[in-house]
């Protein structure tokens, strides 16, 4: 699809998010253009819903559960849940894919949240997990290099409400990517970002 297209598109599904997460969704990106975390990490099937009212907006996507899930084998033996990390990241990963709808080239990268509550969990034998965020403020300074938005997530699995993220925060940066991986060059060193506007 154009880059247009992806700019007004309302929803996205399994097929086009791995699309998106491996760069071949859009035909005409940015210089610098965002991706999703690909499979396994990617944890999203399908984006329902993404609305933009100036500054605020809202995204709401769901993931299958599958008995055979790569972290019920590890988290923990005779134990198996979903490790809540997990559900944290994948609002991350929903705001940050917010932010690339926007219009915003540059990196993406997890900047935090206020407040986390679980109050359930995940076992293999669930059967959809939906996650929904309001995303409270979008901010972008291209002088910068830079856009940020900040928002409140729910995790329900099969219709029951058992986390609750407030505050989380993401931003897309420019000048930041490592193409060139496992290469060394100028971005094969993490540390305190001070490139990008950040």
């Amino acid at each position: 699809m154009k880059y247009q297209e992806f700019q007004e598109r309302k929803h996205f599904t399994k097929e086009e998010l791995l699309g998106f997460a491996w760069g071949t969704l859009v035909q005409d990106p940015p210089a610098e253009f965002s991706r999703l975390p690909a499979p396994p990490f990617l944890m999203v099937d399908r984006v329902l819903e993404v609305s933009k009212d100036g500054r605020k907006g809202r995204i709401v996507a769901e993931k299958d559960v599958r008995p055979d899930e790569w972290f019920f084998q590890c988290h923990f033996t005779a134990d198996p849940v979903q490790p809540g990390c997990l559900g944290v990241d994948a609002i991350w990963q929903m705001i940050g894919f917010y932010i690339c709808t926007c219009g915003v080239p540059g990196s993406g990268r997890a900047l935090g949240c206020s407040e986390v509550e679980f109050i359930g969990q995940i076992r293999p034998f669930n059967k959809v997990v939906r996650y929904e965020i309001d995303i409270r403020r979008f901010t972008y300074m291209p002088e910068q290099g830079a856009a940020i938005a900040i928002g409140d997530g729910r995790l329900s699995v099969d219709g029951e409400q058992i986390y609750r993220v407030n505050g989380a925060r993401v931003g897309v940066f420019t000048g930041i990517a490592y193409p060139d991986y496992p290469n060394r060059s100028a971005n094969s060193v993490g540390g305190i970002l001070e490139r990008g506007g950040m």
